[in-house]
Parts: C-alpha cells; sequence; structure tokens
C-alpha cells in the first residue's frame, strides 16, 4: 500500500505508479490523500482495505478538524479521470471519480513504532503487527513536534521519520505498546 501526501505526490501516484488491478482509496473529503492497494491481480482481504481506509481518513485534513471517523470510498483506477464536466476544471492531484464507488468508515488513529531499529507508522493495527514497540496516536491540542521528541525519546529511531509518521494538526499519545 502506498499513499500520497499532497497534490503533487497524488497525481504522481495515480499517474505513474497505479497498475490496472490495483484498488484506489479517497477520504470523501476535499484535499484528502489518495492511498493504492497494490494488489498484483489478487484481491486483499478485508483487514488491508480497513488498514488502507484508516490511513486515508487519517492522513486527511479530518485530521486537523477534529473529526474521529469518516468514510472513505474505494475504486479501480479506471473510475478515475482527470476530465472533470463540461467548464469544469479539476485540479492538480484531484481526479473526477465515476461509477460505483464502495465504503469504508475508518477511525482516525495512527500508530508510529520500531522495528529493526528503523520507525515505521501508519494505520494502528498494521504497525502494532511489525513493530517491536509503538505508540498509538489521536488527534488533540499538543504540536507534533512535542509528540515526536516523546515518541522519540520512547522508540528512539530518526526524529525526522517520527515527524513525516504524525499526521498534520495537534495530536496526543493515546497508547505505548
Amino acid at each position: 500500500c502506498i499513499g500520497g501526501r499532497d497534490a503533487t505526490s497524488n497525481e504522481v501516484l495515480i499517474k505513474k505508479y497505479t497498475e490496472e488491478e490495483d484498488i484506489v482509496f479517497h477520504a470523501k473529503l476535499d484535499g484528502s490523500p489518495f492511498f493504492v492497494i497494490k494488489t498484483k491481480g489478487e484481491e486483499p482481504g478485508e483487514q488491508t482495505k480497513k488498514e488502507t481506509a484508516q490511513a486515508t481518513a487519517s492522513y486527511s485534513k479530518a485530521w486537523r478538524m477534529g473529526v474521529a471517523g469518516l468514510d472513505t470510498i474505494y475504486v479501480r483506477p479506471d473510475q478515475l479521470s482527470k476530465q472533470g464536466p463540461s467548464g469544469e476544471y479539476v485540479p492538480k492531484g484531484a481526479f473526477m471519480i465515476r461509477g460505483n464507488t464502495k465504503k469504508i468508515h475508518a477511525e482516525l488513529r495512527i500508530a508510529v513504532g520500531i522495528q529493526s531499529g528503523k520507525n515505521i507508522g501508519g494505520p494502528v493495527d498494521s504497525v502494532k503487527k511489525h513493530a517491536e514497540k509503538c505508540v498509538v496516536l489521536r488527534q488533540g491540542r499538543n504540536k507534533t513536534g512535542e509528540i515526536a521528541k516523546q515518541i522519540h525519546n520512547y522508540l528512539g529511531g530518526d526524529l525526522d521519520d517520527i515527524i513525516r509518521f504524525i499526521p498534520p494538526g495537534g495530536c496526543e499519545i493515546d497508547s505505548k505498546l
């Protein structure tokens, strides 16, 4: 699973790295990142879809807005288009979604962990499964830098990597595992 962080990376992700059999996730919110499950021709399990939905929702603007949960949708790449309705412009990083979509509601939570001396981050269940120890984050009022230092003191690793795994906006440590 790979995801975009901004309009430029969304554009590159969809145009260059998404293949016909992949599944594309997006939150029902303007400015949401796109996440892609690289399927290699096989149907991903429900847990993979749930984790991808959680990452998509958590790294969207909903985190900054303080929303506890958010609907995400997923589609096949051929349902995405850069052509909007006549007279409408589709901005950089955005795509028109055509046809039926499938929906997954996701709780906004992210985990940051340590695995073999390297920091990892993403959906809670995935990080818990792969990390030697981890920290679960929820939305809050603490600044990213403050929380990153606390995580670094607990986990070790690279402070810059930790900061990259924390969604934009305030957060708090929910639990340490």
